[in-house]
């Protein structure tokens, strides 16, 4: 558990700050240059505007939440919740599934930064998972003895 507070804390961070940066400011471009991206059918650029910054918001909150989680040492609740918030980078490519964004390289290239953050955010809980399934199989060996 101590890998877990110390190394593993400033790692959290640190891809936490990574993260919020490039979502806020990639989700922030959607919502005031919504009309340059592509856009769904039936979805008027005001609603897609307010999509985003409500998604924007859980997402966020859902991290706040996993990181809350793991400074109290609630491992398991804090990975799940910060899986959820990966979602947050990875929504960024459903751009992708309409057509290619005609915007400026700067803010197209918040789409992989989003995904890098979801996919730092993936390796992260990954690690995590593993140093917890240790001390849970050694502690459970220890009380069998």
């Amino acid at each position: 558990m101590e890998t877990l507070q110390d190394r593993g804390l400033t790692a959290l961070r640190l891809i936490l700050a990574f993260t919020v940066l490039s979502t806020t400011l990639h989700y922030a471009h959607n919502v005031i240059r919504a009309a340059d991206y592509p856009q769904v059918e039936g979805v008027s650029v005001g609603m897609a505007a307010t999509l985003v910054v409500v998604a924007y918001v859980l997402f966020t909150v859902f991290g706040v939440l996993g990181y809350r989680d793991y400074l109290r040492g609630r491992y398991w609740r804090a990975l799940a919740f910060l899986m959820v918030y990966s979602l947050s980078g990875l929504a960024s490519l459903g751009h992708f599934l309409v057509a290619v964004p005609q915007i400026p390289a700067f803010w197209f290239a918040t789409i992989y930064t989003d995904t890098a953050a979801a996919l730092l955010l993936w390796a992260f809980v990954v690690w995590a998972a593993t140093k917890l399934n240790r001390v849970t199989s050694a502690d459970q060996l220890s009380t069998q003895h």
